[in-house]
């Protein structure tokens, strides 16, 4: 089972953190990828990191202000979110995938985060 939490509503320029935590699997075994949709939009990959944390991918848009990270020992992952913006809000998902198959196998229930003054 997958669980991604700490979504909310935030006002443009600040921070959340979204934590991805699971049971039941070796975490260290998988890579972790954050997704998000936003309404009327197709689901985008965010940011995604390798097993132990030596590789990580981001989105253009998220560049700068979005830090991925993991914890294998407390089978968690984290997504932190700086400076948010208007266009960040979405539903974020976050998923796992073994590190020789591109395709994201597990997924996790959504959090929904809203930039909103």
């Amino acid at each position: 089972q997958l669980q991604a939490s700490g979504g909310g509503l935030v006002q443009p320029g600040g921070s959340l953190r979204l934590s991805c935590a699971t049971s039941g699997r070796t975490f260290s075994s998988y890579v972790i990828g954050w997704f998000r949709q936003a309404p009327g939009k197709e689901r985008e990959i965010v940011a995604s990191i390798r097993l132990n944390g030596d590789f990580t991918y981001y989105v253009d848009s998220v560049k700068g202000r979005f830090t991925i990270s993991r914890d294998n020992a407390k089978n968690t992952g984290y997504l932190q979110m700086n400076n948010l913006k208007p266009e960040d809000t979405a539903v974020y998902y976050c998923a796992l995938r073994q590190s020789n198959n591109p395709k994201y196998d597990y997924w996790g229930q959504e959090t929904l985060v809203t930039v909103s003054s």
